[in-house]
Parts: C-alpha cells; sequence; structure tokens
C-alpha cells in the first residue's frame, strides 16, 4: 500500500498497482491512471458519484466501487441547513448584515405556517407543515427524511418505483407531477446518468407552486440551469438552495450569481467520507479474497 497525491501521476514504481483509491482526484490525473495502470482490477472512490471515474477510460474489466453511505450524514446535515435558511431567509438576514441594516422586515408580526400564499417575500417561512418532496430517495433521503419529520415535515419521495422506503411515502410515474404540484419544497439527491440529465426542467417548474423553493445537493447535471435561471427570475418558484452545478467552479459569468432568491454553496454538502477507512479495509478483505465488492457499479 502507498500513498499517493490525488492530482499528480501515480510514480512509475507503482503502475502495477491491482486497486486504486480515488478521493478528491482532478480528471487529467484520472485520465492518466486509466492509461498507464495496466495491472489495475479495481478503482475505489470515495465519492457517492462516479460519473467522473467512469468516463476517464478505465478499462471495461476494470472494477468500480462507489463511497455510498459514507456521506448520508453530512449531506443530510447541510441539506437540512440549505432548508432552513431557505425557510427562514438567511440569506436575506446576511444581506442586511452586510449593509449594517437592521431588517424589520425579517421580524415581527409574521404569517403563521408555510407561506403558501406569498404573502410577505419568497420564501416558506417554516419547516413545520411543509410538503418536502425528495427525487432520489436512498441512503441519504434515508438519514434526511426523518430530521425534516422531527421538524414537523411531511416527506414524500420520487424514485422508479412506488411504495414505501424507510416508512416514508414513495412515488413513481404518473404520481410525479401530481406530488410536485402540492410540493413546497423540492429537495434534489439525484445522480448523474443519462437518464437524470436535466430531469428537473421547465415541466417541473411548471408544476410547481409559485412559493415552492428548490434545494439541490445532488449532481447539477441533474438540473437544466437556463430554465431554473428563468423560473426564478419570472417567480415562476420561490427560490432555490443550490450546492452543485453543472460546471464546478460556477462560472463568473453564470446568471445564477444574480438571480433573484438563490442560496449558493460550493458543493460542500459531502467533502467528509465518514467511516472511509473501515469502509475500504472491509473492500480490501473481499478484494484480496475475491469475493464480491460492497458498492460495486454496473457498467
Amino acid at each position: 500500500m502507498f500513498t499517493y497525491a490525488p492530482t499528480e501521476p501515480v510514480p512509475t514504481e507503482h503502475e502495477d498497482a491491482d486497486a486504486l483509491v480515488v478521493w478528491g482526484n482532478t480528471r487529467k490525473q484520472l485520465s492518466d491512471s486509466a492509461a498507464r495502470l495496466h495491472n489495475l482490477r479495481w478503482v475505489a472512490a470515495l465519492s457517492a458519484g462516479v460519473d467522473v471515474i467512469e468516463a476517464a477510460g478505465f478499462a471495461p474489466e476494470v472494477v468500480i466501487t462507489n463511497g455510498s453511505g459514507l456521506h448520508d450524514g453530512p449531506v443530510a446535515e447541510h441539506t437540512l441547513m440549505l432548508s432552513l435558511a431557505a425557510a427562514r431567509r438567511f440569506d436575506l438576514a446576511y444581506g442586511a448584515q452586510l449593509e449594517g441594516r437592521w431588517a424589520k422586515e425579517l421580524c415581527w408580526a409574521q404569517p403563521v405556517g408555510v407561506q403558501r400564499d406569498g404573502s410577505t417575500f419568497p420564501g416558506l417561512g417554516t419547516l413545520a407543515d411543509a410538503r418536502i418532496t425528495i427525487w432520489g430517495f436512498g441512503s441519504i433521503a434515508a438519514s434526511l427524511a426523518p430530521l425534516y419529520r422531527a421538524l414537523g415535515g411531511h416527506v414524500t419521495g420520487i424514485a422508479n418505483s412506488s411504495g414505501e422506503r424507510h416508512g416514508f411515502p414513495v412515488v413513481s410515474g404518473a404520481e410525479i407531477l401530481e406530488v410536485l404540484a402540492e410540493t413546497d419544497l423540492l429537495v434534489n439527491i439525484l445522480p448523474s446518468l443519462p437518464s437524470t440529465e436535466k430531469i428537473i426542467s421547465t415541466s417541473v417548474f411548471e408544476t410547481l407552486p409559485n412559493h415552492a423553493w428548490l434545494v439541490n445537493v445532488g449532481r447539477g447535471a441533474t438540473v437544466d440551469e437556463d430554465a431554473l435561471d428563468q423560473a426564478l427570475r419570472s417567480g415562476q418558484i420561490g427560490g432555490a438552495a443550490l450546492d452543485v452545478f453543472a460546471r464546478e467552479p460556477l462560472p463568473t459569468e453564470s446568471p445564477l450569481w444574480t438571480a433573484p432568491n438563490v442560496l449558493i454553496t460550493p458543493h460542500a454538502a459531502g467533502g467528509r467520507p465518514v467511516g472511509a477507512s473501515e469502509f475500504v479495509a472491509k473492500n480490501v478483505q473481499r478484494f484480496l479474497a475475491g469475493e464480491p465488492l460492497i458498492n460495486t457499479i454496473e457498467r
């Protein structure tokens, strides 16, 4: 076992490596590894998403595993933070702080409950009794949904098949639009796949109520950013709290920087793979024993 810099080529003396643990690797480094490490049999990603790794050109026989489950807690925590910031309009409060202004519009005489009529400013006001839809109901949603429930939110999931997961109702197919039409807060945790590219687009924004907010902690490619910008500027939706984008870092020329009612964080929801060492060690034992690896990605 050896340690390498994820931004630099693997040293020549280690080109015979059988396995490569990937975390924070650049696209260039991944492509170089795919081209030079001819003995490679396993790429162990600590990230949940592996789209960049799959695009690097590793041979078809190389097994790729992801870090699904390692980020559930941190991503759920960040998503809840964005949701509360959107509901209580922390962005407006912080903007007033930078101006040295007491934001009296945010205090006193606020309407009770979720602001579905837009009575003061675009925002939910509270997560209590809010209708929260989580699109992509996997392990992160399993950690996140109970947090919303604890605050009084009503959670519905969207997935490829309907039913019940982790004690919450999940819909699919034709039911999706029905749920979106009644959604106060849409949380996107979808991975980047050909089937999910720009799946959250104009039709979704037209279906959501005008007060609804979008929180995106999945992948930027799943949202049509031009349609989102138009929806924000036209008041078609209440706002958006965004952690991921189609291009990262988000280009300075992106209209999302100046769109109204937007909160932006720099892909910071994850970045903390909890239990990574133990997880990799368990998979190494399986690898050496010739057993199936945990979190293997179908290629």
